[in-house]
């Protein structure tokens, strides 16, 4: 007798899975706050103060004087900074302290984001995404939204996401959300005028190791003047990843596209979240994107077609049991 295992489900990703990874990349996140050069008055000076550029009056006062206070306890601070991302990291590795670890994670990340981040240049006509916008820090709180400890899903093929808050609906729609925004900041002058993403890819190669700054200034080059058509194009393919998965029940074309494309961002434009200048606070958005789109992948076969394969054995079994009583009668 030969199993049928057309039906078998493939193996799922779970939310406990996301919550894992979120939790290393916390931890990744605490350590690169215990760097050298973070001890010093370089880290308000060159990382916070920064984003204060360009913002509105009351957001640029609040950063400023946030940049102030930590340069003025440089060492303390960021010691506090990389203990409070450790303890949210070892928090979400650990089952019983995932939910107060989320919670501290959400409001950690609204303060990155608002005051570290400057609200990722949303404000001062900054932001592309090519370079992390809206920032790194929003897609820490998404991605814990989605997986906070809730059910577990019925449905064998059910992404990560249908096990939190949102279900999987809400996952699908987040991730629309993301990649609709990224889609519509690449039609702002940020990202469309001529010159914007060769400028920004020739300022993120500054300082950076010679083979990665090559191959960031060799894309800048051949884009030169025609950033335009580029941001276009890459607009309207955001587009098409994030709809794509509202509009078709298998997903893993448009998450495959949509991780592709956040590695190119992660690699030209954020150059691995700058990890090799000595002061990178996170790895900034690629591995997260990543990790979203993990969290909203249906495994296997739709649960339409698994329900009509589990339908059909029982009919089998059936036939089979008729077939063998005529047998014995006869």
């Amino acid at each position: 007798m030969t199993a049928d295992t057309s039906a078998q489900p493939a193996r799922r990703i779970t939310a406990r899975t996301i919550q894992v990874g979120l939790g290393i990349i916390w931890l990744a996140d605490g350590l690169l706050q215990l760097q050298p050069k973070m001890f010093g008055t370089a880290f308000a000076s060159g990382v916070i103060l920064p984003s204060a550029h360009g913002q509105p009056a009351i957001i640029s006062s609040v950063i400023t004087h946030t940049a102030h206070l930590v340069g003025t306890q440089p060492v303390l601070t960021d010691l506090v900074f990389a203990g409070i991302q450790l303890l949210i990291g070892a928090g979400l590795l650990i089952r019983e302290t995932v939910k107060p670890a989320l919670v501290l994670s959400f409001v950690w990340a609204l303060g990155v984001w608002s005051l570290g981040e400057g609200f990722g240049g949303l404000f001062n006509g900054t932001a592309l995404p090519l370079t992390g916008a809206p920032g790194a820090a929003l897609l820490y709180l998404a991605i814990g939204l989605l997986v906070w400890p809730r059910r577990v899903p019925r449905d064998a093929h059910a992404p990560a996401a249908a096990e939190g808050p949102l279900g999987e609906g809400g996952g699908v729609a987040l991730w629309a959300l993301v990649w609709c925004g990224f889609g519509l900041l690449w039609l702002l002058p940020a990202s469309s005028n001529s010159g914007a993403l060769s400028g920004a890819l020739k300022s993120a190669a500054a300082g950076e190791p010679g083979w990665l700054a090559h191959l960031q200034l060799s894309v800048a080059h051949s884009i030169g003047s025609g950033g335009g058509s580029v941001a276009l194009v890459t607009a309207l393919l955001s587009f098409v990843v994030g709809v794509g998965p509202i509009l078709f029940r298998r997903n893993a074309i448009f998450l495959v596209i949509g991780v592709a494309m956040a590695l190119d961002f992660w690699v030209l434009g954020q150059a691995f979240g700058q990890i090799f200048s000595g002061m990178a606070t996170d790895p900034d958005t690629g591995p997260l994107l990543v990790l979203l789109a993990l969290a909203v992948y249906r495994a296997g076969v739709p649960a339409g077609a698994a329900a009509a394969a589990q339908a059909l054995v029982p009919e089998r079994a059936s036939s089979a049991f008729t077939t063998r009583a005529g047998s014995l009668v006869s």
